[in-house]
């Protein structure tokens, strides 16, 4: 899931996604895959939900709001403060050797 904020998922990838979790969970739980059973009746020996897909929504989520946050006024004070205050001690050493 490493770098998965940047992922654009179409329903073939996330189908693909579902198929994958789906198949780790019946490894972690030793069920072949020639079993007939269901993914719902996994689920349900697993007392789990399908969670990678909510996982990489709310992880782009995070990364939307950051990326969103960083052209805001946060930025603007924290960059804007940071320079005035580096042009004003090189002023000020300036200043003192004169």
């Amino acid at each position: 899931m490493y770098g998965c904020e940047a992922w654009t998922i179409s329903k073939q990838t996330q189908r693909k996604l579902e198929a994958t979790e789906m198949w780790f969970l019946r490894r972690m739980m030793r069920i072949s895959w020639t079993a007939k059973k269901t993914n719902d009746t996994v689920l349900e020996e697993a007392h789990t939900t399908r969670l990678l897909i909510s996982k990489i929504r709310k992880r782009q989520a995070t990364f939307f709001g950051h990326v969103m946050r960083r052209e805001k006024l946060e930025n603007l004070v924290t960059t804007e403060c940071w320079k005035e205050n580096a042009v004003g001690e090189n002023n000020e050493k300036s200043s003192l050797k004169a």
